[in-house]
This record gives C-alpha cells, structure tokens and sequence, in this order.
C-alpha cells in the first residue's frame, strides 16, 4: 500500500504538552499491523472517535480505489492522544480534494486532548498548500471551527441516530404507528433474513436501487474489501421471500452502535415492504447483539431517504461539514441535488443496469 510521505517534516511537529512531555506528528505506516493497532485502540476508546476513524479505511481507499492516503496522529509520552485520516482525491470532472475522510459520512480530528488539535489542523493545512488541492474538507459531526472565519460550514447533511432497548416490543412500540404497519406487512408477507459472508447477492440488491435512482454504483470489489477489512464488524444481511432476493444492507457494528451503511433493494420489495422488514430485523439482531445506538447515518436535506428515516421516528441532527479553500473559490456541491447533474440522472436511469454496473465505479471514484 502506498504512502506519501515527502511532505512530512525531516523532524515531527511538536508543540509544549503541558505536564506532560512533548507532543509529536506523525504518520501511520500503512499496512504495519502493530501501528494500525495502536490506531484502532485510540479510535474505539476516543468518545469522539466514530467508526470512520479506523485504521481500516487507509487499506479499502488504497486498495480499491488507489488514492493517496495520509492518516495522521499525534503522540505524547509514548500515547496516540489525536489523530486525523486524511485522503486525496483529483479529478478533472469534480475538481482536486483533500478530506477526511471520502467515502466516508463522518471524520474530521478525533482527540482526547486539546493539545493535538492545532497539531493535526496545521499538519492539513500545510499538506493541503503543498499539493494545491481546491479545498480540504472535515466531516464534523459537531463544528470543530466555528468562528473562525478561515473555514467554511455547507449544510446539506444530516445523520439520524436513535436509542434502542433490548426488548423487542419497547423498539416497536417507538416506531410510529403507519411505519409499525409497514414492519408489520413485510412480517406478514413472509419475509426472513439471511447472512452472507460474501458480497454477490448484496450487490445485486444495491447495485438495482441506486440505477433506479440515477446514481452511480460502487465497484463490488469496494464492498469485498470492506468486508474482508473489518470481517465480523461488517454484517451483511440479505431479506429474502421464497428464496429470491428483495433486498440487503451491509451494516457495520461500533462500539453500542449498528449502522447500516449501504442498502438497497429490487423492485419487489416495493411490493413486500422489504426495505421496512429489512430495517426492523436489522435492529432486533442488533440488540440482541448488545447494540444501544441504532445509527440510520446521512441523508440529504429534501430527499426520500431523509423522508424515509424521519418516518421511523429519527430526528434529524445537523452535520457540520466544514471546508477551507485554497485553489478553489467557492464551495464543492458535487451532490445528486445540484441542479447541473438532473440530465445526467435522468440518462443514467434509463441506461441498461449491466453498462451502468460498469461505468459507474469509474464516476464514483471520483466523487467520494
């Protein structure tokens, strides 16, 4: 795996650590087991921390789609006390980033103190000149720059989360009641889960939706590495009705939380509530599994999917994308909503699904 390491200093960058001794910059070496070890042990006992901090995601981004990739952290004393995944992105057709993280909802710096922070922004800050990017972006959960007029929030996003209880009744009852009966009839059509450890019938599922909706699909090598990476802690879950498929999700489990990240399904499930079904069976196997936080992730302001969520009793939260420009002067809006891309959906609708399935992990690279 590659790892560019020339922008980095001959000797770290330090800053006074208080009691404590200094504080130091570094890179994670891609690939070692004992450094993305140490990494991952950060991530899972920072509270801000979330599941796109691990270490993992440097292998899938270099792996599957061969970006540039620089994770940084921060050491005092011998402790990862900060660190932020920052990966590059150049395209002709959506323009030169760098951020943390593409294909990812959320990441940003993740620290236990206050001392890494001014570290890991100046050490993208500085990555972010050198290599002339359009704009470096942070997927903030929670602002980290408010205030300071050098960064910039779009709000575009927002993510649903939700507790959930070990009792199957009390997480129904919290489902309101037209989207309970929705549940209901995917029960009553006969609906019944499997788990797969491979990623065939998943991508048929996903791969279907997302043509329907005009959107690019992801390479299926994306959702194999995936799994392979982050093994256990990746689920996927395939609803299907007399065998036949009707759709699948491909969840990822974090600390108390589940968060169905990719999903989709086939015309029928339409028909079979298969998505309603899907959701519900995904949150009864997590709690049993000792989940708490049932994470629907982000969803667009204005589209069905946010619709969707906002009907399973979620309330939306914000997310505080943040950007600072360098060779860009105005704001990326590389999303489904802006209004240039509408021809482009429409077209891509009505493009046979098998030329689709090829193109679109050419596209998607790009836009991550």
């Amino acid at each position: 795996m590659s790892l560019t390491t020339d922008l980095v200093q001959d000797r770290p960058a330090t800053a006074g650590g208080g009691a404590g001794g200094a504080a130091t910059v570094h890179l994670l070496r891609a690939g070692d087991a004992a450094d993305m070890a140490r990494w991952d042990a950060f991530v899972a006992a920072c509270p801000e921390a979330t599941f796109f901090h691990r270490a993992g995601w440097q292998t899938i981004i270099d792996r599957v789609y061969g970006h540039k990739t620089w994770f940084y952290y921060v050491e005092q004393d011998g402790r990862i006390i900060g660190v932020l995944p920052l990966a590059e992105i150049k395209s002709r057709l959506f323009g030169h980033s760098l951020g943390s993280l593409p294909f990812c909802v959320l990441g940003g710096v993740a620290a236990t103190s206050d001392v890494a922070r001014p570290l890991l922004d100046a050490a993208a800050d500085k990555l972010a000149a050198s290599l002339k990017v359009g704009h470096l972006e942070y997927r903030n959960l929670l602002p980290a720059h408010a205030g300071d007029p050098a960064w910039h929030q779009k709000e575009l996003y927002v993510t649903f989360r939700k507790a959930i209880t070990a009792d199957d009744d009390e997480n129904m009852n919290a489902i309101p009641r037209k989207q309970r009966a929705m549940v209901r009839k995917g029960i009553k059509c006969g609906l019944t889960a499997e788990i797969d450890q491979g990623v065939d019938r998943f991508f048929i599922a996903y791969a279907t939706s997302v043509h329907r909706l005009g959107t690019p699909v992801f390479p299926k090598k994306y959702f194999a590495v995936i799994k392979e990476v982050f093994g256990e802690e990746c689920e996927i879950r395939i609803i299907v009705k007399d065998g036949a498929i009707v759709a699948g999700v491909l969840s990822f489990y974090f600390r108390d939380e589940v968060l169905p990240y990719y999903g989709g399904g086939m015309p029928a499930a339409r028909e079979f509530a298969g998505n309603d079904f899907m959701y519900w069976n995904l949150m009864q196997a997590a709690s049993a599994r000792g989940a708490r936080i049932f994470d629907f992730g982000r969803s667009k302001l204005g589209t069905g999917a946010f619709d969707f969520k906002k009907n399973w009793g979620f309330s939306p939260t914000p997310l505080a994308y943040e950007y600072r420009l360098y060779a860009s002067t105005e704001l990326p809006d590389n999303n489904p909503l802006n209004p240039k891309y509408q021809l482009f959906i429409k077209l891509w609708k009505k493009m046979p699904l098998a030329l689709a399935n090829v193109l679109g992990p050419h596209i998607v690279k790009s836009l991550g």
